[in-house]
């Protein structure tokens, strides 16, 4: 069977940036989850960037993934930035309440500039 997924990471000005192509459901969770960790173990991130600029569909799954790894990121007193949501996203994202805990950019650079004066 053919992932429905593709998940890549870089570094970019120092912060990590998960990439999420296609679509985030339970299939997708060990992947995000053992890049998120890689990144986390490798970088040691205050900040992260996950970005859905080639993001599909979203379920219920990756919904919890994704609350997974802000609530683990704020555990350590660190902060998650969205880019590049959909319309459709951005309002899954405020009715399931994930915008209030995370930032929430158009581009990477946004969050970029944004971030630079959170250091």
């Amino acid at each position: 069977m053919e992932k429905t997924h593709k998940i890549t990471t870089d570094v970019i000005e120092e912060v990590p940036v998960l990439f999420v192509e296609g679509d985030i459901t339970s299939e997708a969770d060990s992947d995000i989850m053992k890049h998120y960790t890689e990144m986390k173990e490798t970088h040691s991130p205050y900040h992260m960037i996950i970005n859905f600029d080639k993001t599909k569909y979203i379920n219920s799954a990756g919904i919890a993934t994704l609350i997974n790894i802000i609530q683990d990121l704020g555990d350590i007193g660190g902060k998650i930035s969205f880019v590049g949501l959909s319309n459709h996203f951005q309002k899954v994202m405020d009715i399931v309440g994930i915008s209030d805990f995370v930032d929430i950019f158009h581009t990477n650079d946004e969050a970029f500039k944004h971030i630079a004066k959170d250091k």
